[in-house]
């Protein structure tokens, strides 16, 4: 024990650790210097945001001392010399007094200005020629936060080790070497789960929207951030925004503006229902034989939705719903907040901590319950802390699953199947107060493509690897539907159903490219058959938020890229958007390419093999005027981080 002790090993924990007691310190000073923006903290609420602090500490402990790990831990005699050792701790003091101590202690000031914590977009766009006095002047205004920082360096100083000579646990060759090379390995190892926040296949790197997770605000959720986290991982994730002015600020609003302002009358066929959002795995258009009847015409298989066909055709049909984005990450924000995503995803750019109203917080604001259900592990894929983000209070994972019905529904990669899940989820809106407002994500349509044992030769084989997979997410809606539907509270529900992009798998020409490789499943259902119809406009995903608060007879301002289908009519029709290397449009039967400085081709829908660009057509320059109307609204807000109506 003792040699354990003075082993490197025990040195590195030992500054590690103080690093810990240094951040919790600063998060105690940050929280004081904005306690009237953060308010108090309830006693119930500190075993999360510990959680939360414990898991941005980690990750900015390492990020930060890397390298000192590194160095401390490779098995070389260098080590004990004393160069070596004064190296590393020089290294320890002057790196943390910086990224750890000064930086998180100016995030006290700084968030006071600005809302936000100090990310890369100051570090590399702090040009300004009076930086510097700045600097000086708010340390001259902060004299008790400059006190507390040298405090604090003093302590790294004093107590990271100055005249430790530390020993190795072995001297022995073979121990040397190879015991201190598998120790390097683990903790290179651990290091990197660190960093990333987990070591499962469904963990996303951790971002800032992650704090979302553990608190209940954004206010909190900037108090459990930490950096040098928040510099690094903004580095290249949207810090300064830089677009294309098209149009004066005054003439801008009048062709498109992300304000809402309903009219204060009007029909509201859906107020005071329940909502359950179902958002789909890969569920393209092409799967279906009702929205692509000629793909099935001459098949015995008549498309691989067909429970979703009989509820497009008794429920209100998108008949051209296209996908936002190409990834699910960038659907959730975009079906549930009316936000798209174009070169960055949006719940991935620090400005995803913004102040927002999106539908769940809109909801909850007048009654709602509020749920979020995915059967993947807590806190994977980033949904979970986007769903807090959003206003959503109870999130269910597989963790909640399993505790109540085992492990045997695991499907060994993603999550839950889809139909012992969706049961589940019906069992926990049955006991949700109403109104309610959930949304769910599904799974099982996604590679690895498999089935359940139980239906492997029950389903059929479809003409790609996923339309099996596709059938049985079908059914399981059915299954669900089945159980259910004899209850009140589905009743009075609107389900809505929308796919979060195309499936990777496609066997048409037409699907292979724009806007075929974006067209997906989206529809509207209620039991009672209150809402019946078709749309044949081109509309997208971020439509489906402010539609549903028209129908549900909202009557605030509100703000969403989108608009509502049934209360905001335009002569022009609906077009959608989406980015790939450049803008892609669709707007009645014009296709528009825009690189957002001119457009660079615009064509026919039914022009698949792009032949006959239009050149002046328009149609064509009308769309490429809404595009570019957009797109200046979109990064105009982007930079000023403005997403509520005031």
């Amino acid at each position: 024990m003792k040699r354990l002790l003075k082993s490197h090993i025990a040195l590195l924990a030992w500054r590690l650790a103080l690093l810990y007691a240094v951040l919790a310190i600063c998060r105690a000073i940050f929280w004081r210097y904005n306690y009237a923006g953060i308010s108090p903290l309830a006693d119930a609420e500190l075993p999360a945001l510990a959680r939360g602090a414990l898991l941005f500490d980690t990750v900015s402990v390492l990020y930060a001392n890397a390298l000192l790990i590194v160095l401390s831990l490779i098995p070389l005699h260098l080590r004990e010399r004393r160069w070596w050792q004064r190296m590393l701790y020089f290294y320890y003091v002057v790196v943390n007094a910086l990224l750890v101590v000064a930086v998180n202690l100016g995030d006290a000031v700084y968030f006071r200005y600005t809302q936000k914590r100090f990310t890369a977009e100051e570090i590399f766009f702090a040009d300004n020629d009076n930086s510097l006095q700045l600097v000086g002047k708010f340390m001259a205004e902060n004299i008790p936060l400059l006190l507390a920082g040298i405090g604090l360096i003093a302590l790294l100083a004093l107590a990271g080790g100055r005249k430790a000579r530390p020993e190795p646990l072995c001297r022995r060759p073979l121990c040397y070497y190879g015991g201190g090379t598998v120790l390097l390995v683990v903790a290179a190892l651990l290091s990197v789960a660190g960093m990333r926040g987990g070591v499962t296949r469904m963990t996303r790197p951790v971002t800032l929207s992650n704090a979302t997770l553990y608190a209940s605000d954004n206010a909190r959720a900037n108090l459990i951030l930490s950096n040098p986290f928040c510099i690094l991982r903004t580095v290249g994730s949207g810090g300064k925004i830089n677009y294309e002015r098209y149009f004066a600020p005054e003439e801008l609003d009048g062709i498109y503006t992300p304000v809402h302002c309903p009219d204060s009358v009007g029909t509201a066929p859906l107020e005071g229902r329940n909502v359950v959002v179902f958002v789909m795995e890969s569920m393209s258009a092409e799967h279906s034989a009702h929205l692509h009847p000629e793909l099935y015409a001459d098949r015995q298989v008549k498309g691989y939705t067909p429970f979703l066909d009989s509820l497009m055709q008794a429920g209100y049909c998108f008949e051209r719903m296209y996908a936002n984005g190409t990834r699910s990450i960038q659907a959730l924000p975009a079906v549930l907040g009316s936000i798209p995503s174009f070169k960055t995803p949006f719940v991935l750019m620090p400005q995803a901590l913004a102040p927002t109203r999106q539908l769940p917080r809109i909801l909850r604001d007048k009654g709602y319950a509020t749920a979020f259900f995915c059967g993947s592990a807590a806190g994977s894929m980033g949904f979970g802390a986007y769903a807090r983000s959003a206003g959503i209070e109870r999130l269910y994972s597989r963790e909640d699953y399993e505790a109540r019905h085992g492990r045997d529904d695991f499907d060994g990669y993603w999550g839950i199947w889809d139909e012992p899940f969706l049961q589940y989820a019906g069992e926990e809106m049955s006991a949700l107060p109403e109104p309610f407002f959930a949304a769910l994500f599904t799974l099982s349509s996604h590679h690895p493509f498999v089935v359940p044992d139980a239906y492997r030769d029950l389903l059929p084989e479809g003409l790609t690897r996923n339309h099996k997979c596709v059938a049985y997410t079908d059914n399981a809606f059915r299954r669900f539907f089945a159980r259910y539907a004899g209850e009140e509270w589905f009743r009075r529900t609107v389900f809505v159903f929308v796919a979060d992009h195309v499936s990777s798998e496609k066997f048409a020409d037409a699907t292979r490219v724009f806007p075929g490789d974006h067209h997906i499943i989206g529809l509207l259902y209620t039991p009672d058959g209150a809402l019946r119809g078709r749309c044949d406009e081109a509309v997208s995903q971020i439509d489906l938020m402010p539609t549903l608060l028209g129908l549900m007879g909202n009557r605030e301002p509100y703000f969403a890229f989108g608009r509502d289908l049934f209360g905001e009519q335009t002569p022009e029709g609906g077009f959608a958007l989406a980015y790939d290397s450049g803008f892609e449009a669709v707007g009645g039967d014009r296709l528009l390419f825009f690189d957002e400085r001119r457009t660079t081709g615009s064509y026919r829908t039914d022009d698949l093999r792009r032949e006959h660009d239009l050149g002046n057509d328009p149609e064509a320059a009308a769309l490429e005027r809404r595009v570019k109307a957009f797109v200046q609204q979109y990064y105009r807000h982007l930079e000023q981080k403005d997403f509520t109506v005031e």
